[in-house]
């Protein structure tokens, strides 16, 4: 098959994994930037135009897209234009958008029964106090809603504090999203990699002493786990309200149950793959093998 993956730089190593996954299977890959393709969409025969390069309709069988969060709104146009070009995309542009509005999710997810950590949202709360107590007081975590890999993110530990980090996230104008604290997790989540429906690798997160935030790229360590089977439902079903693909998706362990924190639609490797030591790259490009021919574009999940 013909496969592109969309990426800033074929030398990151989720690209660079994914195209040697592809090519020792036999397939031909490019990598494209999205950034620097522009395309024709008021046509009959739609075309992405990339450098000095042209492609039509059927010039792809499978596109896998990897785009940053920064240029989500630019990423999924790419994307749109290749399904509109006939390509089967491993995640759809609708699915991306929705699982990287976070209210959005939240809001899709609680609507589905999925346990979510108790949430409220807020721009420029007149009652910080309610506002509070909607998440069981403090401590609590305060989020920007358009922050991204732990920025942004504020554990306030007394009511002070978190009354005193709102406001000044409202004198930024920007919106807020407050989430209770689940203290049982002990500053550790689940990272479940999901791919055709399956969680097929987890890993768990541990902040480093002292912090909250378990990104690895902030000083956590990742070690296999073994899920329960209500965490792997969990994971399976956050994913198929997403209607993505092939994403990660953050749980916490809490006192009554798995509850999901975040569904990453542009999932990395890197760590999943040191902890787990599974080839998730072939995984991604045997599910494409199966579900390409098939060229089922139809779009999933709803809202």
């Amino acid at each position: 098959m013909k496969i592109a993956i969309l990426s800033r730089k074929r030398s990151l190593y989720s690209t660079r994994r994914l195209v040697e996954a592809a090519e020792a299977r036999g397939h031909t890959v490019r990598v494209l930037d999205h950034l620097h393709c522009f395309m024709d969409i008021a046509s009959n025969k739609p075309s992405l135009h990339y450098k000095t390069e042209e492609f039509h309709r059927d010039d792809f069988d499978a596109v896998i897209p990897r785009i940053g969060s920064s240029v989500t709104f630019y990423g999924t146009a790419v994307v749109r234009q290749f399904e509109m070009m006939n390509a089967y995309c491993v995640n759809e542009s609708v699915a991306i958008s929705r699982s990287r509005d976070k209210l959005r999710s939240l809001q899709l997810l609680s609507r589905k029964n999925i346990g979510i950590p108790a949430t409220a949202f807020a721009h420029y709360p007149d009652d910080i106090d309610g506002l509070l107590r909607e998440v069981g007081g403090a401590p609590c975590v305060i989020k920007l809603l358009e922050g991204t890999q732990g920025i942004g993110v504020v554990l306030a530990e007394t009511a002070k504090a978190a009354e005193s980090v709102i406001q000044a996230f409202m004198g930024l104008k920007s919106n807020i999203l407050v989430q209770e604290f689940i203290a049982e997790a002990g500053g550790a989540d689940l990272r479940c990699f999901v791919v055709g429906g399956k969680v097929i690798a987890a890993m768990q997160r541990q902040a480093p002493e002292g912090e909250f935030r378990s990104n690895i790229h902030r000083g956590g360590s990742a070690t296999l786990v073994k899920l329960t089977a209500a965490e792997r439902r969990t994971a399976a079903n956050a994913a198929k309200v997403m209607g993505l693909n092939v994403c990660g998706v953050d749980l916490l362990r809490s006192a009554r149950g798995p509850l999901v924190m975040e569904v990453i639609s542009s999932q990395g490797l890197d760590g999943i793959e040191r902890a787990t030591q599974k080839d998730i790259a072939g995984m991604i490009i045997q599910f494409i093998e199966e579900n390409a021919p098939k060229k089922n574009t139809k779009t999933k999940g709803k809202g």
